[in-house]
């Protein structure tokens, strides 16, 4: 199988698509000028999806394929042992912990400091997804554990209806039942209620309300651990095929077949329950899980090609230390608005407005102008990491 065999060594198709989740994080969020990004890198406004919103659960589903393939190298006793969850509880907390001081940044405001975030979600779903993948793995004939898929595909399920049946038929005070608005949806209403208003996403916002809710919010949690139990559940399978000598382009058939099922059944859900990434309905969790499935499918085939994984070189670097990227990408995000130079009578020079009035200068066209600055950032940060992939240290928290 080459590099993206599995269960020897790093699985190059995982890394290559942290890496994908890592550029296109990068590209949606470091744009020269937030009024001229391309549409496919702009979140949908609400309902509806754009590539854009595929981001994030990719990241999440890459968790999960974490998760099953590291469950091999447990062994029967490590499910109840003290030492695996306080190891899963520290990581948990330092994602917590960095995600908080990253939305901190650059000013340190703690009455407005906005409590959920990306890495904090992916601690919760993590922890959250640990629990059901591992407490209930059963050891296999060598004394490894296997992940009970038939078990997290019913938890997955389970969390799936249950959060439907939530936003479905809990009354909101104020708002009644079935709301699924920014405003009056039960998700929204619980993030007011628990993190309070100064502590929201600061961009969620209802004309004529204000911030009403968080796209990373505490009850929409519970869906996007769905994405991460997918993820554990297409590397226990890939782990099993290849340990049984399917880990050809005809054994991954199944899986793409599983991964484009998800995404017709998420879609097809939508006149019923909206794909909605801000409170993460239950069809996107569907949807984007499927996407991310047939996505590392592909590159599982594609990656066998040498040219194809020279080019996916860059993808790489990032994907082997996604967590350190993306802190890189959130600093810069934070330093883009601080004013370098002070304008007298005019808008104050910040290096985004810098990168984007040098870009165009090589262009007239707006949009491109400012998508160079998008792959400019993501080159800086793919050579500020390359060092570290070249002598083969991966960080993790």
């Amino acid at each position: 199988m080459g590099s993206t065999k599995v269960g020897s060594g790093r699985v190059i198709a995982l890394d290559v698509l942290r890496g994908l989740a890592v550029a296109g994080m990068t590209l949606v969020t470091s744009p020269g000028s937030w009024d001229h990004s391309y549409a496919p890198l702009k979140h949908a406004a609400w309902n509806g999806w754009t590539p854009a919103d595929l981001v994030f659960p990719t990241f999440l589903f890459c968790v999960g394929m974490a998760i099953g393939l590291s469950a091999p190298r447990l062994r029967a006793g490590d499910p109840t042992s003290a030492a695996l969850w306080i190891k899963i509880a520290r990581r948990t907390g330092l994602l917590i912990l960095l995600g908080l001081v990253l939305n901190a940044l650059p000013t340190f405001d703690l009455a407005h400091l906005r409590i959920p975030g990306i890495l904090q979600r992916i601690g919760l779903c993590y922890a959250l997804a640990s629990a059901i993948c591992l407490l209930p793995a059963k050891p296999a004939a060598d004394g490894t554990l296997r992940i009970d898929i038939g078990g997290a595909a019913l938890a997955a399920a389970a969390l799936l209806v249950g959060y439907w049946a939530l936003l479905a038929f809990t009354p909101v005070p104020g708002f009644g039942v079935g709301r699924l608005d920014s405003n009056g949806s039960l998700p929204a209403f619980i993030d007011r209620a628990v993190f309070t208003i100064p502590h929201l996403w600061p961009y969620g916002l209802t004309e004529g309300v204000g911030v009403t809710y968080d796209p990373e919010g505490l009850l929409s949690t519970f869906p996007a651990t769905v994405n991460v139990l997918v993820g554990a559940i297409a590397a226990a399978l890939l782990t099993r095929r290849a340990e049984r000598g399917g880990e050809t382009a005809g054994g991954l058939v199944p899986l793409l077949v599983l991964g484009a099922a998800l995404v017709m059944v998420g879609l097809a859900l939508d006149p019923v329950v909206p794909v909605n990434k801000r409170i993460w309905t239950s069809s996107f969790a569907l949807f984007s899980s499927g996407a991310s499935l047939v996505a590392l499918i592909v590159l599982q085939v594609v990656l066998k090609l040498r040219a194809i994984e020279i080019v996916a070189a860059p993808l790489k670097v990032l994907g082997g230390n996604a967590i350190l990227a993306f802190v890189v990408s959130q600093v810069l995000g934070a330093c883009a608005g601080l004013a370098l130079i002070h304008r007298t009578g005019g808008t104050d020079l910040t290096p985004q407005g810098f990168g984007y009035e040098t870009a165009q200068r090589l262009t007239t066209d707006p949009y491109l102008a400012s998508f160079l600055c998008a792959l400019a950032i993501l080159a800086l940060i793919t050579a500020a990491i390359a060092p570290l992939h070249r002598k083969g240290i991966h960080l993790r928290l």
